[in-house]
């Protein structure tokens, strides 16, 4: 298998099977082995035995080839004791101490189980609001999110890692200033990723410079008025100093949504890409394109039949997952939502000889997503033949139209871990250095080197130990006379591309993806508040879901990181 250090260090701290003393007693064949086996045992249920060693072979040859992964807990717990193979959660929170704390625990349970779990805060009381069993003052939402964050810092998820939220609050709520800035100190909230949900009306009153209510969602009246533009400056600032929060156009996400009738979306999971109703979850998984680009040129026979295995694995995994809540498990079932998605599209690129900030990147990903949603769609309703709809089609916004399986099909994902097993680009994004440090598994750093680069050097033959030093400390091999032009603008990285390129390619994987897209616009250390606002407008102009930004050395710890800055690589 085509595995390379930093993914056997990756999959022996947290995928493989391990004895007592945490030794690991499994290889990574064995986990593919293991995973496929456990998965396609669903098709026991429509299919007869006799077909199930060729759907265990199909499932294990895309992931040993490395040309398809599922999200993580499926990789760590298909055919293990947990059995919770799912990594989207999404948990109501009414405004009641029993919902609050109720949720909480259902938040521990997920997390034990490898999960990952997204809330909306934007139905309980604000701050200073009235309790009428004890007529005292309330707390607010940010005192409850602490209370979240405690214990989602004391439960290891599956022993494997740390638990991860989405807090989501809404821009009418009274505490919204207070949210915007709760974790300008850094450190606050380590647990929680947060965003603000902007419906259009939001939008408009910026545009137009307006007045903005905010409404106590107990009483339903309004507290204050305040400048729309005040609040769009403040979450501009912050993403700026820090890069939280983020924003989801709550209106854009409804208006796709595929079920109204079941629900209203109001939180999505800690990433973003996965908007979901209260108590559904979704599983993820994504393809390495990569590995579909064989001799200059897209295979796209190879694209598809992986497609077709792909939304035909993760049905499966819905049958065959231990949910740990059964209310999770009536609306999982209830809407079979997948997400399929890709990553190693700037590899891809680099295959192709594209740079990433160009029209040609633009029409690549539109033709590459456009062909993964029509080719999931198709095997969607082949698989609603054979084994039935979505129990809530007839709900759905596709009721009048061809039977489908899934309620969604496609999601584009971050795939922070299943990308550096894979050894590709993760998700969609730019690279993000040709060598840069990745900080994962609480504190574990991976020296990454784009392995590319140092191949098209060779055979270009601008190779050399002292351009590669060169690149170590740089990261980047913009201004190296020795790199040829042409490859200095294919070899571009996040930081060097214009935030208007960033959200071209997000909107063109938007366009033909079911859910959500998880992308952050790595800003250069450089830019100026201004970008960051323009770059908001644009991402809603453009029909992004929502918009995630980071401006590189805005935190005193990174996740990323050139060797200079601010560690060094002996």
């Amino acid at each position: 298998m085509e595995l390379s250090p930093n993914a056997l260090k990756i999959l022996r701290k947290r995928y493989l099977k391990k004895d007592e003393k945490g030794r690991p007693i499994e290889t990574p064949e064995g986990m593919f082995r293991r995973v496929a086996r456990a998965v396609s045992r669903a098709d026991e249920k429509y299919r007869s035995k006799k077909n199930l060693r060729r759907i265990e072979e199909e499932f294990y040859r895309v992931m040993s080839r490395l040309e398809f992964l599922p999200n993580s807990p499926t990789l760590m717990n298909a055919g293990r004791r947990l059995g919770n193979l799912l990594a989207c959660f999404v948990l109501p929170i009414e405004d009641s101490l029993e919902s609050i704390f109720g949720t909480i625990k259902h938040m521990a349970i997920i997390h034990q189980a490898g999960g990952g779990t997204g809330f909306s805060f934007s139905h309980l009381r604000p701050r200073g609001d009235i309790v009428s069993s004890t007529m005292g003052p309330s707390s607010g939402p940010i005192s409850f999110m602490e209370a979240y964050n405690t214990a989602t810092e004391t439960i290891k998820q599956g022993g494997t890692r740390r638990g991860a939220n989405m807090g989501i609050l809404s821009v009418d709520h009274p505490d919204i200033l207070d949210f915007i800035t709760c974790k300008r100190k850094e450190g606050k909230f380590v647990n929680f990723n947060i965003s603000v949900a902007i419906p259009d009306s939001f939008m408009e009153a910026v545009r137009e410079d307006k007045k903005w209510e905010l409404v106590n969602p107990r009483t339903k009246e309004v507290t204050v008025q305040i400048s729309a533009r005040r609040i769009f400056e403040l979450v501009s600032e912050m993403i700026w100093r820090n890069g939280e929060p983020g924003v989801i156009f709550s209106d854009r996400i409804n208006r796709d949504n595929p079920t109204p009738r079941v629900g209203r979306i109001e939180s999505t999971n800690p990433c973003g890409e996965a908007p979901l109703l209260p108590y559904e979850s979704c599983v993820l998984g994504s393809i390495n394109l990569l590995k579909m680009v064989v001799n200059g040129r897209i295979d796209w026979e190879r694209l598809k039949r992986t497609v077709h295995i792909g939304v035909h694995f993760l049905d499966n995994v819905i049958d065959v997952n231990k949910y740990p809540l059964k209310e999770i498990k009536e609306m999982t079932l209830g809407n079979r939502k997948i997400g399929l998605g890709v990553m190693g599209f700037a590899d891809m690129l680099i295959r192709l000889g594209i740079p990433y900030n160009s029209e040609e990147a633009v029409k690549t990903a539109e033709k590459v997503m456009g062909f993964i949603s029509r080719e999931a769609k198709k095997k969607s309703i082949e698989l609603a033949k054979e084994r039935g709809p979505f129990p809530n089609f007839w709900k759905s916004i596709y009721s009048r139209g061809s039977k489908m399986r899934n309620a969604t099909r496609t999601t584009i994902a971050p795939t922070g871990s299943i990308s550096i097993i894979a050894g590709c680009s993760s998700g969609i994004e730019p690279l993000y250095g040709i060598t840069y440090l990745h900080e994962v598994l609480e504190g574990m750093r991976l020296l990454r080197e784009n392995p590319l680069f140092k191949e098209i050097a060779k055979r270009e033959g601008f190779y050399s130990e002292r351009l590669m030093k060169k690149v170590l400390r740089k990261g980047s091999v913009q201004g190296l006379r020795e790199v040829p032009l042409e490859y200095q603008r294919i070899f571009i990285t996040a930081p060097e591309i214009s935030h208007k390129w960033h959200i071209r390619i997000q909107a063109a994987f938007q366009k033909y993806t079911d859910n959500a897209v998880s992308k952050t616009i790595n800003f250069g250390r450089e830019i100026k508040k201004k970008e960051v606002k323009e770059a908001i407008l644009l991402a809603y102009k453009s029909g992004l879901k929502g918009l995630t930004a980071y401006r590189q050395g805005s935190r005193a710890r990174e996740a990323l990181s050139y060797c200079g800055y601010p560690y060094c690589v002996p």
